[in-house]
């Protein structure tokens, strides 16, 4: 004779409503600008059991987000001061970094960390954790881990941020840079190494580059939008296949012999990118002192794609920038600007005695402009002459 099926009980009938809820899918366009929800339930041997909500939560440089965690218990069973909460981040497929640990009344965050991470405390069994002044480097993935006595359960929540992934090859030339030189081209530009996910995202939104460069996770990429025999061959298949183009990938490669390019990654900038012109042409050294007259400086690769991404800059005048490349960037494309592609245009690396070019430079958040109306560059009351030539080296910023 067959069995009936037991009857469930009340914490049993909840974790199964809460599991298909969690079912549910998500449209991706309600990611952002909604607050996600991470439900941590305690299962009915009386464990923690931790499950996260679909997806990712997005944010900028600078801005502050909600990396959300809860959890469920039943207060006669354990003491709140008993619930251990760690936050870590996933550095290595089998490494983790410490951010935040809290036991009761105790609080600690940890490195970059100390002074932007703290619990939201949105009521009982909420372990979210706020993060301010986000960085750069905060990008990547978070393990929420909730402990009670002897059980514990643990659930990830993927950080990801919004910007724009550039290639990069420094003065020397291409295929020049080790993995450790290619991250420190990269800090130097305003930027870290871009993800496997973050390359592949922008080979979706165009992005099309015949030349392999590193990645955060030590491989070596590049994408290719529209497939052609140099680039890896037109009919060879790549994340997007076959004739289409897509990313291809040479592996993990030797990070301390190989040499190749970089590819960049930045966000959303704190202050601004413009164009500065001088009343005559100027050399590299005098776009600097340029930038300085008006409480800037020369703005570097990275800041320039993040004003042409996100702030929608579009110049069609080469500009020096910081490592000494003329660059511009094209928002809307157009005849004698450059090619048919929105893109940050280069003209590469000139000598940087040249003077040819104006300048694109930075001013940060704050940085008081010391010239707010009109402005030139050139030489005060006939000053600077010498021996009737002209000397740079005396060059002052003058009202226009």
């Amino acid at each position: 004779m067959a069995c009936a099926p037991a009857a469930l009980g009340p914490r049993a009938l909840w974790a199964v409503a809460w599991g298909l809820l969690l079912l549910v899918p998500v449209p991706a366009g309600a990611q952002r600008g909604r607050k996600k929800v991470v439900h941590v339930l305690e299962g009915e041997s009386g464990s923690v059991v931790v499950q996260t909500a679909p997806g990712q939560v997005v944010s900028h440089r600078g801005g502050t987000i909600v990396l959300p965690c809860r959890y469920h218990y039943e207060a006669s069973a354990h003491g709140q001061d008993g619930v251990r909460l760690k936050w870590t981040k996933v550095v290595d497929p089998l490494a983790f970094a410490d951010v935040f640990v809290a036991l009761g009344p105790q609080h600690r965050a940890f490195g970059p960390y100390r002074g932007r991470a703290e619990l939201q405390n949105d009521g009982p069994g909420d372990a979210s954790l706020v993060l301010r002044n986000v960085t750069l480097q905060d990008y990547g993935r978070y393990e929420c881990e909730v402990t009670n006595e002897l059980e514990d359960d643990a659930g990830m929540v993927k950080l990801d941020l919004e910007g724009v992934v550039f290639p990069y090859h420094p003065r020397g030339g291409r295929y020049k840079m080790t993995f450790v030189e290619a991250q420190r081209a990269c800090a130097e530009q305003d930027g870290i190494l871009a993800s496997a996910e973050q390359l592949h995202q922008a080979w979706r939104d165009g992005l099309d580059w015949c030349n392999a460069g590193w990645l955060r996770d030590g491989s070596v990429q590049y994408p290719v939008s529209q497939a052609r025999e140099p680039c890896g061959g037109a009919g060879n298949p790549g994340a997007g296949g076959g004739t289409n183009g897509g990313v291809r990938n040479y592996g993990y490669r030797h990070n301390a012999e190989e040499r190749y390019d970089a590819f960049c990654f930045t966000s959303n900038l704190p202050g601004r990118v413009f164009f500065l012109k001088p009343l005559r042409p100027v050399a590299l050294a005098g776009a600097a002192r340029a930038c300085a007259a008006r409480g800037a400086t020369v703005a570097k690769v990275g800041q320039l794609f993040a004003a042409w991404k996100l702030q929608l800059l579009d110049r069609c005048t080469a500009g020096w920038l910081a490592d000494g490349s003329a660059r511009y960037p094209i928002v809307n494309p157009r005849i004698r600007c450059g090619g048919p592609r929105p893109g940050v245009r280069s003209l590469g690396f000139p000598d940087a005695s040249r003077r040819l070019f104006g300048v694109y430079c930075y001013r940060a958040p704050g940085a008081p402009d010391p010239a707010p109306g009109g402005w030139g560059w050139g030489w005060a009351g006939g000053g600077g002459w010498a021996g009737g030539s002209r000397d740079p080296a005396a060059w002052t910023p003058l009202r226009v």
